[in-house]
């Protein structure tokens, strides 16, 4: 058993790759502890000196659903594995615009949560906050630049994974596997196919 971070984005599909993967894994009973941690690319995309996105009216692409998916971790974490699944589907399977709150209050209803609840914890703010603070710990911290990088201890690695996991023992394999390569081989630096042969 690990303990370790996994950062997100809902627009990313190697984000959604890597976030299936690790609820998929858990679902199956690899009993890591996992911490989801948010990281907006629309943030890193800004220029030097404009407001941050989780201060921004209208929020630029991507941030209502990081709001909404950190109120559920925050208030609802029973919900959050469904509903943050549920957030990564609406983009990726549907095609849904995750700047719609109609979208988002969607995502989050499929996984059996009150979307008004979820709502009102949004319109307090406290996701807003979480999602500065998760940002700035992964910069701040650990020099993260995009999703998704685990993170275990002081280490911290970008990783893309290719293929979403068919059930959850294979999501459990590859998982297994991953945290190997990022525990077990600090000389690793980078390994990276300069092509995929599909």
């Amino acid at each position: 058993m690990s303990r370790f971070a996994v950062t997100f984005d809902y627009l990313c599909p190697f984000a959604r790759i890597a976030n299936e993967i690790v609820v998929k894994a858990q679902q199956d009973g690899a009993g890591h502890e996992v911490e989801y941690r948010a990281f907006s690319l629309a943030q890193v995309h800004l220029e030097e000196g404009t407001r941050p996105v989780w201060e921004t009216e209208p929020a630029p692409s991507g941030v209502l659903a990081l709001e909404w998916g950190l109120a559920v971790r925050d208030q609802f974490p029973e919900g959050f594995p469904a509903a943050h699944l549920g957030l990564f589907s609406a983009r990726h399977d549907q095609g849904r615009n995750l700047n719609d709150a109609e979208v988002v209050r969607a995502a989050v209803a499929s996984a059996g949560l009150d979307p008004d609840e979820v709502a009102r914890v949004v319109a307090e703010g406290r996701p807003a906050k979480a999602l500065a603070a998760d940002h700035a710990w992964g910069v701040e911290e650990h020099r993260v630049f995009g999703v998704p990088t685990f993170i275990v201890g002081d280490r911290a690695i970008f990783v893309r994974l290719m293929n979403r996991p068919p059930d959850g023992r294979s999501a459990r394999a590859t998982l297994d596997r991953l945290l190997d390569l990022v525990t077990g081989w600090a000389d690793l630096n980078e390994f990276k196919a300069t092509r995929i042969p599909r």
